[in-house]
């Protein structure tokens, strides 16, 4: 069994600059405090940095302040990169700064070219397949695209519904293993899952189901306790990382990397 989908050698991480007060968000809990997110930031960093990757930290991209949720403007996997089109019309503009940095890496950068609109945080790759949200940020046209994308590499895409009022199909999910998936329990009603285990997040907890599996940890957002001791108990190695800024642009641990292994 391959373990591709949560074993990476490389991340690529945007720093939050002073425009980040002006992000994008859907309730509005008050403006992010640029010092207290830098350091978060700095941790989740340290944290991917720990397991032995090799992290590009990119700077702050003046005019764009969503950047720093670079998730959403690439899908990396082993064979090339694929650059997205945003939902958001505020960040079409966030791809162009990352298309040269993936082309350092990559031998193949592919692009979603539109009309329809695709956002990394509405895709999980999992062992077996890609799963795509379809939400207000990502639309049907934008997943036809990628499915025809990534056929000639090998992959099957499966599209699912994104509940009424989550922002990224990721926002609900997470994948653990190539087995196994961290999720809401509204998200999983949904039945998307079958087939896989799940370990649902606490009542109460749902905003804990945003985490990354990256190589032998689970990097979680801190304030979760309770599925944190689920995650502990079914044997998964996990890091506490501060959220309360990027929480209030709608941000979690995925947003903040893009994970990868390059082709050699």
């Amino acid at each position: 069994m391959t373990e591709r989908s949560f074993r990476f050698t490389h991340a690529v991480t945007r720093r939050p600059g002073p425009d980040v007060v002006s992000g994008l968000r859907a309730v509005d809990t008050g403006a992010p405090d640029l010092d207290r997110f830098l350091g978060h930031h700095a941790a989740y960093v340290a944290a991917l940095r720990a397991t032995g990757a090799e992290v590009v930290e990119l700077d702050p991209l003046d005019g764009f302040p969503d950047a720093v949720f670079v998730e959403d403007t690439a899908l990396c996997l082993p064979e090339g990169a694929i650059i997205m089109r945003p939902g958001a019309p505020s960040r079409l503009g966030e791809t162009e700064g990352m298309t040269p940095v993936l082309e350092r890496i990559y031998g193949e950068v592919r692009r979603v070219a539109g009309p329809g609109f695709i956002e990394g945080g509405d895709i999980l790759t999992t062992e077996r397949e890609i799963l795509v949200g379809r939400s207000a940020r990502t639309d049907a046209d934008g997943i036809a695209e990628l499915a025809g994308i990534v056929a000639d590499w090998g992959y099957r895409l499966r599209e699912v519904t994104v509940p009424a009022g989550v922002l990224h199909f990721k926002t609900d999910c997470s994948l653990l293993d190539a087995e196994t998936i961290l999720a809401t329990e509204r998200l999983a009603a949904s039945g998307c899952f079958d087939g896989y285990r799940v370990i649902h997040t606490a009542e109460g907890e749902e905003a804990a189901a945003n985490a990354i599996r990256f190589n032998n940890v689970v990097i979680m957002a801190a304030g979760f306790p309770r599925t944190r001791e689920a995650l502990d108990a079914a044997g998964y190695a996990t890091v506490e990382i501060g959220n309360a800024e990027a929480a209030k642009l709608d941000g979690g641990m995925s947003c903040l990397s893009l994970r990868f292994t390059p082709p050699a």
